[in-house]
Formats: C-alpha cells, structure tokens, sequence
C-alpha cells in the first residue's frame, strides 16, 4: 500500500543520520564523485544510502555496527589508508559524541577515490 511504502521511506530517511554517528566524521564523509557533496550512506554502493553496502559497509556489518579498533585500523577500500585515517580518526580513539581528531581532509573508507567509477 501506499502507506507502507511512505512509513519505510520515512524509516529509511531516519536510519542515515543514526549510523552516521556511529562513526567519526560520518555526517562529513565526502562523496568520490563529487567531494563537494556529502555521502549520505557511507555504507552502501548508491552514496544516498541505498542497494547493496560496499566493503566499508560490511566491515561496519560485521563490526556489529560499532566503531571498534579494528574496523578503525582496517583498510576496507583498500586504498593504502586505513578507516580511521579516512575518517579522522587516525589514532581509533574516538567514542561517540566526541569530536575527531581531525574534522578535515577526510576520504570515503569504502571507495577508493583513485580507481571508483563515477
């Protein structure tokens, strides 16, 4: 019906900004495409937060949806930079609802930018 399929947009629509803080920096995350933009599913395929999630994505999954060292020192684009230091937190010290490291300079942990199709 159409109810239901307006109640899971607006279900959807809430869930972005609710993993978004699960990470540093995860309301920041640039898009490769177009760094200019902000990617609003960190991590999934579509950078608006839909299809399949990309390997940041199911290293968060697999993390249990946490911010842990490991997913932190983790590599999941493998792109020479661990997650943490994509997304500010090149120490993987942060807790949730402190400020990173560092709030600049971040890069998407799940696309490597230098070899993404956009």
């Amino acid at each position: 019906s159409v109810f239901l399929a307006v109640a899971l947009l607006c279900a959807l629509a809430n869930a972005y900004p609710q993993y978004q803080a699960l990470i540093p920096n995860g309301s920041r995350v640039p898009n490769p495409c177009d760094p200019s933009q902000i990617a609003q599913g960190v991590g999934h395929i579509n950078f608006q937060g839909t299809g399949p999630l990309n390997p940041f994505g199911e290293d968060f999954k697999a993390a249990g949806r946490q911010w842990t060292t490991d997913l932190c020192e983790k590599d999941s684009d493998g792109d020479g930079l661990t997650n943490g230091q994509e997304l500010g937190d090149p120490e993987c010290v942060w807790s949730q609802g402190e400020t990173p490291a560092r709030t600049t300079g971040l890069s998407h942990p799940g696309f490597d930018e230098a070899t993404v199709s956009c």
